[in-house]
C-alpha cells in the first residue's frame, strides 16, 4: 500500500511539473509574440543594411546598441525642443532635446544586459519609468509608459521571453545628457 501511495505521489509531482514547464513554456512564447509585435526590435536589435534596407542581426537580438560603434557627428540643431529627433546609422542610437541615448542590451547578460535584474526589477522598472524601478530615468524614444498598459500577465510574460535569450555581452554606453554632448 506504501508502495502505491509513494508511485501516486511521484506521478502527481510529475504531472505538476510537466505542466508548469508547458505554462513556463506558454508564458515565453507569449512574450516572444508581444516582443515581436510590439516593435522592441525596432530599437534594441542592431541592423544589417543591404538591398532590400535594413534587416535584423540575427546574431544580436536584443543586444541593445552596439558599445563598439562610434556615433556620427551630432548636429546640435537636433537638440532643440521641436527639431527631428536623429538615428544613428544602425537606428539604436537616438539624438534628440533630452541629448544621446544608445538602446538598452535586454539579454540576460548578467555584466551588461538583464541578466541580474529580477521580475520585480523589471515591472517596477515599468511601473515607475526609471532603471531597476530605483535608478536613473529611461530615456526616450522608449515609450516606457505604454508597456504599463499591458497586463501584469503580458509584462511577465515579456520578462520571461527576455530571461530565455541568449546572453550576448555589450556595455552599451550610458546616455548623455544635452550640455554634455559634444
Amino acid at each position: 500500500m506504501k508502495l502505491v501511495g509513494r508511485i501516486v505521489s511521484t506521478v502527481a509531482l510529475l504531472v505538476l511539473a510537466s505542466n508548469a514547464v508547458a505554462s513556463d513554456k506558454t508564458q515565453i512564447e507569449r512574450g516572444k509574440y508581444l516582443v515581436n509585435f510590439g516593435g522592441c526590435h525596432d530599437c534594441h536589435t542592431p541592423k544589417i543594411f543591404g538591398p532590400e534596407g535594413p534587416k535584423l542581426d540575427e546574431t544580436r537580438l536584443l543586444s541593445g546598441s552596439p558599445a563598439e560603434q562610434p556615433l556620427p557627428p551630432i548636429d546640435k540643431k537636433a537638440l532643440q525642443p521641436g527639431n527631428w529627433m536623429l538615428m544613428g546609422p544602425d537606428l539604436t542610437s537616438f539624438v534628440g532635446p533630452w541629448g544621446v541615448t544608445r538602446s538598452a542590451n535586454l539579454t540576460p547578460d548578467e555584466q551588461t544586459g538583464l541578466g541580474l535584474w529580477t521580475e520585480e526589477h523589471f515591472l517596477n522598472t515599468i511601473k515607475t519609468g526609471k532603471h531597476m524601478g530605483t535608478g536613473r530615468p529611461i530615456m526616450p524614444p522608449m515609450f516606457i509608459e505604454l508597456l504599463g498598459n499591458l497586463t501584469l500577465d503580458d509584462q511577465k510574460a515579456i520578462f520571461a521571453y527576455l530571461k530565455s535569450l541568449p546572453p550576448i555581452k555589450n556595455a552599451v554606453v550610458q546616455p548623455i545628457a544635452p550640455p554634455d554632448v559634444k
